[in-house]
């Protein structure tokens, strides 16, 4: 056979099939050329397969799943918003903050001030720290630049997060994120420069590998949106959107006409968008963290999105004003205890539904053919990884095939 990987006496969290995490218990995993190629019960492990391994390790009934999977964040920003959450705490409303020069406006000047370099320095850390908790395939958001350079700054950043950590990054140019002081008085200027200027230069340069904007009332138009998903379609290139989080602007509904990977947020979402999103195969992205972080009460429509059939992800939001968290497990485990998942759907919502988020079938369970990338926990049973809040529990990772340092 010679194998470069074989894990064995393993507990398998596949999440193939309906059965209960599609569990394997007594079994072992092999790889080879960054696929896993065999999977199986430790009896029917061949002696042969085992003595021409070129790289085994008995993991004595330890844990393994498919490495997580962190489908929407905001990871690259420059500097903080530490100052604000404290300002808050102590009376601030978050008009006066933005009054005096905070908010998302400090975010973008800050990115804007920071060159790539140190733009890396900082978002590093963050990147490791979601590895480190078992992240394998990490989306990063662009949106805190507002302008071309600092926009092509983040989503370079993202690309070089990629090749120095050795994960997958996605990449999802976020123009419409908010709208920039110098266009303050000329929101049709920005949204034309978003489409004919931004979105087009950065997709020729391989930068972008889907479109997101924030359609809410604080944020962008439907109108507007549907603008960018024109152009973001003529370019071949897939959309998601940041939807129905404060209000039902019947953004799900419009990303599911475009046949868009996933909406995001959704605590005001409708069932005529929960339906359309049904039909179209649109994933539903939850981020407990925003939910936790913002003291919001409107939980999503959990049932209606299970009732329907639509395929619900988790993911951190990272990012510096809303969800500074850098825990995909925690996310997972505020999915549970605030949304009232069950500890599997929360786990394929990191792993096989956040896969689809992102439009990459090729990984997110652990079956032959699919990428060999593993997690073994310090675990034995797939619920303690939502049932310890906090805490290092991971034992191992290999992306494809290849052991990665954390």
């Amino acid at each position: 056979m010679n194998w470069d990987l074989l894990l064995t006496h393993a507990s398998l969290a596949t999440f193939v099939g309906e059965a209960t995490y599609g569990l394997l218990t007594d079994a072992a995993i092999a790889c080879q050329g960054g696929q896993i190629v065999w999977i199986g019960a430790m009896r029917d492990l061949s002696a042969e397969s085992v003595a021409t391994t070129r790289d085994m390790h008995d993991i004595g009934g330890a844990l393994v799943t498919p490495g997580l999977i962190d489908c929407h964040t905001h990871l690259v920003f420059g500097g903080d918003r530490a100052q604000e959450f404290d300002l808050r705490l102590n009376g601030a409303t978050y008009e006066e903050i933005a009054r005096t020069g905070g908010g998302i406006v400090s975010s973008v000047r800050a990115t804007r001030n920071a060159s790539e370099d140190e733009l890396l320095a900082q978002s590093l850390p963050r990147a490791r720290a979601l590895l480190a908790d078992g992240v394998t395939t990490l989306e990063i958001k662009s949106g805190y630049g507002l302008e071309l350079e600092a926009e092509r700054r983040m989503l370079r950043v993202a690309r070089r997060i990629g090749r120095e950590l050795g994960i997958h990054v996605q990449t999802s140019f976020l123009g419409l994120h908010a709208l920039p002081p110098e266009y303050k008085d000329h929101r049709d200027d920005y949204v034309d420069l978003v489409c004919n200027e931004l979105l087009p230069a950065l997709a020729q340069e391989g930068l972008v590998d889907a479109v997101d904007a924030f359609c809410e009332g604080i944020g962008f138009t439907r109108a507007e949106t549907q603008r960018v998903f024109e152009h973001a379609r003529q370019l071949g290139l897939r959309v998601k959107l940041h939807a129905e989080q404060l209000s039902d602007l019947d953004g799900a509904a419009l990303v599911a006409e475009f046949g868009g990977l996933s909406a995001d947020h959704l605590e005001y979402l409708s069932d005529a968008g929960i339906q359309a999103m049904a039909r179209a195969g649109t994933a539903a992205v939850l981020l407990p963290g925003a939910f936790y972080a913002l003291r919001e009460t409107k939980l999503p429509p959990v049932a209606s999105l299970r009732s329907h059939g639509v395929p619900i992800a988790i993911a951190t939001d990272c990012n510096p004003g809303t969800s500074p968290l850098l825990s995909l497990r925690l996310a997972a485990n505020m999915a549970c205890t605030l949304f009232r998942l069950t500890p599997e759907e929360a786990l394929r919502g990191i792993t096989v539904h956040a896969a689809r988020a992102l439009g990459l079938h090729d990984r997110g369970t652990l079956a032959v053919g699919k990428r060999a990338d593993l997690v073994v926990w310090n675990a034995k049973q797939p619920a303690e990884l939502c049932y310890w809040i906090g805490g290092g529990l991971v034992r191992q990772i290999w992306i494809g095939g290849m052991a990665a340092l954390f």
